[in-house]
């Protein structure tokens, strides 16, 4: 495990701080001071407004620590559109990096994606009702950490409401490396037998923690056959790594159903658990942004954490994932559109990001 109960013993090097609107520089004896209607010291700064195309930081520490625990919410829709969890991208910078070594849409950092809400209950991500973010992974760094948010949003997002929980005093060496995460899309852009690509052009060592998948069926028949395969250092055209279908990867079975069956219609079984889950599944258009009758193309989102199994790698890795379907007449290739986060740790700082689609690129189908 990444976070282990023996890390509460106090050992007389380790500060507690946390950053927000009420404390924006995580100062000590300064959190709650700025005044409201109540008197002075009583919640007089909750939230910061993030402005349609404007950066809004959450944080800029000096000095070494480590991100224990973010939280954050924010509306998922205005008057410009419904995806608001799609438009607003997070991104985290260690040690002064010219390029993010985080940069992800909100939503789906969080495991929301679609821009769409979904309740999550997993050990290191929770999305708890209605809309409250939480990430748990440990992020350390050396000698500094920037956290920011960037709107492409239509519109102004009035509140954005947020805490950043860390450490000063760690140990960098205490911890495996510098968090990363990365975004990536295949919307219907991929030949048939190609795969999507989770993770690529990660050099260096490291630990591969988790992946978050976000798939809308462009086909018929059942989505899930494909093998998430890992190329771990010196691997080619084999993996060392192979999972043997998509629902197998992210811990179910069987498509995540109540039984296999054509009559009556088999219902699928949303679930959340601390390393794998399947929270979201709908056919249905619920952003109501359309007088239309717009029927929607089914949607399906697994993650799966390697915390308890990590996949170390030693100097590159490659991460895909095959996109396959099944039916009475056996498998079959398909294309579908497939959006990934992947969450790894690398010793030091990775290469840049190829570079994140538009906001108009990620709109959700």
């Amino acid at each position: 495990m990444l976070t282990q109960w023996n890390r509460l013993r106090n050992d007389g090097k380790l500060r507690s701080r946390a950053i927000n609107a009420e404390n924006p520089r995580g100062q000590a004896g300064a959190a709650g001071s700025a005044s409201s209607n109540l008197g002075p010291g009583r919640k007089g700064s909750a939230w910061y407004e993030l402005p349609a195309g404007a950066t809004l930081t959450l944080a800029d520490i000096d000095g070494p620590g480590v991100i224990r625990h973010i939280w954050m919410t924010v509306t998922d829709r205005t008057a410009a559109g419904p995806f608001v969890l799609r438009d607003l991208v997070l991104r985290a910078y260690w040690d002064g990096a010219p390029h993010p070594q985080v940069e992800v849409p909100l939503g789906d950092f969080f495991c929301n994606g679609f821009g769409q809400r979904a309740l999550v209950t997993s050990e290191p991500i929770v999305v708890a009702p209605t809309g409250g973010m939480n990430s748990y992974f440990p992020m350390p760094f050396r000698t500094g950490a920037r956290i920011e948010i960037a709107s492409e949003h239509g519109a102004a997002i009035g509140h954005v409401f947020f805490q950043i929980d860390y450490t000063t005093g760690d140990d960098f060496d205490d911890w495996p490396g510098y968090f990363h995460a990365q975004w990536r899309r295949s919307n219907g852009t991929t030949a048939l037998g190609e795969d999507h690509v989770i993770l690529d052009g990660v050099e260096g060592t490291g630990t591969y923690i988790g992946t978050y998948v976000a798939l809308a069926s462009l086909q018929r028949y059942w989505w899930g056959e494909g093998e998430v395969k890992f190329f771990v250092d010196d691997d080619s055209d084999l993996p060392t790594l192979c999972s043997t279908g998509l629902e197998d990867y992210a811990g179910g079975a069987w498509a995540f159903q109540d039984a296999l069956r054509a009559e009556p219609e088999p219902q699928p079984i949303r679930f959340s658990a601390p390393y794998f889950g399947y929270p979201f599944a709908s056919g249905k258009d619920e952003t109501k942004a359309s007088e239309f009758w717009t029927p929607m193309l089914p949607m399906h989102a697994v993650y799966r954490w390697h915390l308890p199994d990590p996949i170390y790698f030693h100097e590159r890795l490659k991460v895909t994932v095959q996109q396959i379907g099944t039916w009475d007449h056996g498998l079959f290739e398909r294309t579908d559109d497939i959006a990934t986060t992947a969450y790894w740790y690398q010793t030091e700082l990775g290469g840049r990001f190829p570079d994140l689609p538009s906001a108009r690129e990620r709109i959700p189908r």
